[in-house]
């Protein structure tokens, strides 16, 4: 049940990474809400090119995803101070930044060529959701792949095929490329749902990775009200 659960919860916040990182990158000039790399890159390449737009939000967006990261973490150390379980209020936090994110944004539209306050701070709120989604993934779901930087997935599959093929001699071999396979495709996948999504709602086609963060949000209600009658029990 356990690894039913993990495969469950990897899935979904790896679809909810690609699609939300798409839907920045379609709506907003370009933007990766959760991709840091991409945004340096971009930078750069409107450093050397005047003509390219929004370069202050790309800017911007970095100590955005850090400002995500930290309240992730703050929160995080705060409740678990009360010994209480973490994963739902960062998962909490998550929910609001896009919220936030999508909120803003519908407000924006159209959004027009430059980025103006209203847009700056849908993208911001939006990259500061995915820094929370980063750090909770870090923090509180260790046991999972990684949902929202695809680079090490796909090595780490490619590794394990090869290692396949050529018949190694490893029990758990079958298990780890399973665990890396599903998030990698429910990626993909939220990555080409959102390039529809968006173009058929606009912003209000983020109302499907907040739901899902609901979801996740439900499922973990049982176990979080479990926990004080297991340990009056125990005492």
């Amino acid at each position: 049940m356990n690894e039913k659960r993990s495969q469950a919860q990897g899935t979904a916040l790896g679809f909810l990474a690609g699609y939300v990182d798409t839907l920045g990158f379609l709506a907003l000039f370009g933007l990766f809400t959760a991709h840091v790399t991409g945004n340096f890159i971009l930078i750069g390449a409107a450093l050397a090119d005047s003509s390219r737009n929004s370069i202050l939000l790309k800017w911007l967006a970095f100590p955005a995803f850090i400002a995500g990261v930290a309240l992730a973490r703050i929160l995080v150390v705060l409740v678990e101070r009360r010994h209480g379980p973490a994963l739902r209020p960062a998962l909490l936090l998550e929910l609001v930044l896009l919220l936030g994110f999508m909120g803003f944004g519908i407000a924006a539209t159209p959004v027009g060529t430059e980025a103006g306050p209203l847009a700056m701070a849908a993208g911001l709120l939006g990259a500061a959701g995915m820094g929370a989604h980063s750090a909770t993934s870090r923090l509180l779901l260790g046991h999972l792949v990684p949902t929202s930087m695809m680079t090490g997935n796909v090595t780490q599959i490619v590794i394990d095929i090869v290692d396949l093929l050529r018949g190694a001699d490893d029990p758990g071999l079958k298990t780890r490329f399973a665990k890396f396979l599903w998030p990698l495709l429910a990626f993909a996948a939220g990555c080409v749902a959102a390039a529809f999504a968006f173009h058929w709602f606009g912003f209000a086609a983020l109302v499907l990775p907040a739901l899902i963060l609901v979801g996740l949000l439900v499922s973990e209600k049982p176990a979080a009200a479990s926990q004080p009658a297991a340990q009056a029990k125990a005492s």
